[in-house]
Formats: structure tokens, C-alpha cells, sequence
């Protein structure tokens, strides 16, 4: 019996787990088929079953309403950051970046996440870290579909990153993978994290 390849799996992944959103993904992997997960169908308690996270019930320094972020922020941006969704994989601008130095930001709040040495190649589709900025990043646990996993939000707005994961065997000082959507992060070739952590933003 042949098995899908892993880019098909998550592919496949990516497109059942935001039919189940409120917002369909406005840029899909062009293997994707953008009819067949608009004819998915919506199934009432799927959205209770798999949207468990604590992250919902904490509050962070910067606060803004709804509207207010979808003003800000793009489309894709506010799904991904505001309403946890994910971005397709292999198709994020910071996917195979690999800058010698720098620090990826918030895209929401500009507050520093990740430092580039941080940055290694994982092969997951995503961005990976194995660390980062001290402070910079809370950790929540996400139920959803059925799975315990670690949601990463940026402490600062409560911006939803990704998710981490320990004891894949990666070569790396911590042994863990901070998977990450591009489209939650931006990047600055200049540093400004101050000693002893993030810098808060004034967004």
C-alpha cells in the first residue's frame, strides 16, 4: 500500500482545518482545489469540538477590538493572528528565508519575536525556531481536533504564531520547534531587543 507523501498530508490538513473556520483561507497551495473546501460541509459542533484554546481567556498589554485589528491588519493576517488560523504550507514568505542576522517581529504589534540565528531548517512547510526572545512568546494549550498540542502567541497582543513541539530530534539546543506561519511574523535586519527581553511595542 503507497502512502501520501507528508506535503500531501499537510496539505490535506491545512484545507479540512479552516473549512472548519469562520473565514475561508484566501490563498490556498495550488494543489488545492479552492471548490472542494468551499464544498466542505459546516458541521455545528465541529467548531466547539475543534476550537479549544487558553489563549482566549488571557488578556495582554495591547487591546484592540476586532474592528480595530481588521483595520490594521490584511485578510490573511487578522485569520491567521486574530481567528488562529493557518497558513497553507510551503507558501510563506519566511519559509525558506534564511537571513545571517536580523529579528522577526509581530506583525500585529511589531514586538520582537525571533532572532534569525534562532531560525533552522525544519522541512515542516513552515518556519521553524528553536527558541525564542526571552519573554517574547506565551504558551497556551490547544485542544483543537482532538489533540493536545502548544499554541505560541505573541505576550505582547495575544497574536496567535503557531505551535510548538519537543523531542522531534532536531540538532538543535533546545530539541524543540517552534512552528510558525510567515504571515504572523515580519522581519528587520535591525535588532531591537534590549537587554533583558522584548521591547514592548506602542502600537
Amino acid at each position: 500500500m503507497r502512502f501520501p507523501s507528508i506535503p500531501t498530508l499537510l496539505r490535506t490538513f491545512y484545507a479540512f482545518s479552516n473549512a472548519t473556520t469562520r473565514s475561508a483561507p484566501q490563498a490556498l497551495h495550488p494543489s488545492i482545489r479552492p471548490s472542494l473546501v468551499k464544498s466542505m460541509p459546516t458541521i455545528p459542533f465541529l467548531g466547539s469540538l475543534f476550537s479549544s484554546s487558553t489563549s482566549k481567556t488571557m488578556t495582554y498589554p495591547l487591546q484592540k477590538s476586532d474592528d480595530e485589528w481588521q483595520a490594521q491588519l490584511s485578510r490573511e493576517q487578522f485569520r491567521v493572528l486574530r481567528e488562529k488560523g493557518t497558513e497553507a504550507p510551503f507558501t510563506g514568505k519566511y519559509d525558506k528565508h534564511a537571513p545571517d542576522a536580523g529579528v522577526y517581529t509581530c506583525a500585529g504589534c511589531s514586538a520582537p519575536l525571533y532572532r534569525a540565528n534562532h531560525k533552522f531548517k525544519s522541512g515542516c512547510g513552515w518556519p521553524a525556531f528553536f527558541d525564542a526572545i526571552p519573554g517574547a512568546v506565551t504558551r497556551h494549550t490547544d485542544s483543537t481536533f482532538g489533540m493536545q498540542r502548544t499554541e505560541i502567541v505573541c505576550s505582547n497582543c495575544g497574536g496567535h504564531l503557531g505551535h510548538v513541539f519537543k523531542g522531534e530530534g532536531y540538532k538543535t539546543p533546545t530539541d524543540e520547534r517552534h512552528c510558525v506561519n510567515s504571515v504572523s511574523m515580519n522581519f528587520s535586519k535591525d535588532d531591537p531587543v534590549v537587554e533583558g527581553g522584548a521591547k514592548q511595542s506602542k502600537a
